[in-house]
């Protein structure tokens, strides 16, 4: 074999033998253009989604913020550096501390501007009990920010900077956000400003998320999702596809779960108007306690005739209802012709309307046969204020006229005295002088000190009618009690084998 020719290349030019190595160069490369192959449909559609996150992300972030605050300071009183010494010895025994500064706690969220003129909208607990505020923008700069309004029942807050022409971001119709839809969450988690986490929202309507006093009256109406959020997110936007906020994320369920809740845009927006306009958010209520229906499985086996709605548990007495035509185990199915089925529906109807406005919720009311008709009731919903109830016990011993040991209490007459002893009002009922613990009514929570005032939807004055009345009714399907407690009323279920 003749061995290839030596191709010499100068800088100043190609020889002869060069021409042809470029056509072979040049034969080469149409071989592999007519090899390569265009990016597949599915990879195509990967890329366009991948811009997709690149633009929201883009989109969205000069709108965020991240929040800096610093709690009031440490009083001397709390303040750990002195140890036990009374506060007249702290600064006389330790002069060094003079120059100490006074201890300071700092936290940070973020935020989303929702107006041009520098309002921002954030979670109440984010700014809850701030000295000093400090908002840093995308762009870096800093501007000091002060609380227009905080309303504690939704955890919303909106701050306000010195600022015009400032990005704003678009908030969404959470309303209409499906189940499954990309989530992606901006936002500070761990002072690692600006972070960006993608998931999706993981369901709608989350009640109960927090939990014991203090959540049974918020707004919970949550968002879940599985974006990715951490301490610092607070405050920040949970985003849709189109780059609108569906959601401020605000809770977490345990560090790296998936598990996030966030505040549905559709309520921050209707309370963050109000702060921006009041200063206050004017919430309304019925003065009622509910539950569904559909939780409470007692009560299908007690009422028939109705699957679902809100049934009233208890009727405070300082509310709206205590003077409306509603009554213990009503069954509230619709507000102004739209149908609730939760808690959370029922207040979201009553929250919308306007103080002194009329509703009318149509009303399913059971009796002892089990059998119910449906009612219209009009009721004028207050605004809310926190109810005062409080129950006054005691621990003396009393000698019960009545015993109802199967269901765990005793009761007696209601007389002036013992009404005096139990700070309680005279009415027509039977008190209960002690609960036995681990029992129907003290796994129900029954008190001493409350009056029963029915069983089974029959009125009881006296402990003889109360006997009577438990000797018609049958614990394997359930007594309801009536129960008349401070300022409010209510019923329980007792059944036998509930827990």
């Amino acid at each position: 074999m003749q061995p290839l020719p030596r191709i010499t290349i100068y800088a100043s030019g190609v020889t002869q033998h060069a021409a042809g190595v470029r056509a072979l160069i040049f034969l080469f490369l149409l071989g592999l253009a007519a090899t390569a192959k265009e990016p597949s449909s599915n990879l195509q559609l990967a890329q366009q989604l991948n811009q997709a996150f690149v633009e929201v992300a883009e989109k969205v972030s000069p709108a965020v913020v991240v929040i800096n605050m610093t709690q009031k300071p440490m009083d001397e009183e709390n303040d750990s550096r002195f140890g036990p010494l009374p506060p007249e010895l702290r600064r006389r025994s330790h002069p060094e501390f003079e120059d100490w500064p006074p201890p300071e706690l700092h936290g940070q969220g973020s935020g989303i501007i929702i107006r041009e003129d520098g309002y921002i909208l954030t979670n109440g607990h984010v700014v809850e009990d701030a000295d000093k505020i400090q908002v840093r923008l995308q762009d870096r700069r800093v501007f000091k920010a002060k609380v227009r309004g905080v309303d504690p029942k939704s955890d919303v807050a909106v701050i306000k900077i010195d600022a015009k022409g400032l990005p704003v971001a678009t908030l969404a119709d959470s309303t209409r956000t499906r189940v499954g839809e990309f989530a992606i969450a901006i936002g500070a988690p761990f002072n690692l400003d600006y972070t960006v986490t993608y998931g999706h929202v993981s369901a709608k309507g989350r009640s109960n998320v927090i939990l014991g006093d203090e959540g049974a009256s918020m707004d919970q109406d949550f968002i879940q999702t599985d974006a990715n959020i951490n301490p610092g997110n607070s405050g920040g936007p949970l985003v849709n596809i189109n780059g609108e906020v569906i959601g401020i994320n605000t809770l977490i369920r345990g560090l790296h779960t998936g598990i996030g809740f966030a505040i549905p845009s559709s309520l921050a927006k209707e309370v963050s108007d109000q702060l921006i306009a009041d200063g206050k958010f004017t919430r309304l209520w019925l003065g009622i306690g509910s539950q569904a229906v559909r939780d409470t499985p007692d009560f299908q086996a007690v009422i028939k005739g109705v699957d679902d709605g809100v049934i009233i548990s208890a009727i405070l007495t300082n509310g709206p209802a205590y003077k409306s035509e509603l009554k213990l185990r009503d069954v509230i199915t619709a507000v102004d012709g739209r149908p609730v089925s939760t808690v959370q529906e029922l207040r979201n109807e009553i929250r919308v309307k306007k103080a002194g406005q009329a509703v009318t919720l149509d009303v399913f009311r059971g009796d002892a046969s089990r059998s119910g008709k449906a009612l219209k009731i009009k009721i004028k919903p207050a605004e809310w204020t926190e109810p005062a109830v409080t129950v006054a016990t005691s621990k003396r011993s009393i000698p019960p006229e009545t015993d109802a040991a199967s269901l765990g209490l005793s009761v007696h007459a209601l007389t002036p005295e013992f009404a005096a002893q139990f700070g309680v009002g005279m009415v027509e009922g039977v008190v209960i002088l002690s609960v036995e613990k681990n029992t129907l009514a003290d796994r129900a929570e029954i008190k001493p000190g409350e009056i029963i005032t029915a069983v089974n939807q029959q009125p009881i004055s006296n402990p003889k009618q109360f006997r009577d009345a438990l000797g018609k009714a049958d614990l394997k399907k359930g007594i309801v009690i009536n129960l008349l407690s401070g300022g409010s009323a209510r019923f329980e279920i007792l059944k036998q084998g509930t827990e």
